[in-house]
């Protein structure tokens, strides 16, 4: 009565990186053709899966700079200087 574990047998398949089973591509190629979301969603799925909600205030706050930015020169740029 031995108590030392046997190695454990080696495997027998042949699990090369070479070879790809088949329906690997087939999901890749499915999922290439598949619609993709847009970024606003993607960024809001982004959000709630990983409960990020503190960077709401910082993404509007960059986005609010920048649509500054881009007013400034335009048309409505001397109703933006009051504001300052």
């Amino acid at each position: 009565m031995n108590d030392t574990p046997e190695p454990d047998a080696p495997d027998t398949a042949d699990n090369s990186p070479s070879e790809q089973k088949p329906d690997a591509t087939v999901s890749f190629a499915q999922a290439s053709q598949e619609e993709q979301p847009g970024l606003v969603r993607e960024f809001v799925e982004f959000l709630v899966e990983s409960k990020a909600w503190w960077l709401t205030p910082i993404i509007i706050v960059l986005l609010l700079v920048g649509l500054l930015v881009v007013l400034s020169g335009s048309v409505v740029a001397p109703f933006i200087y009051p504001i300052f």
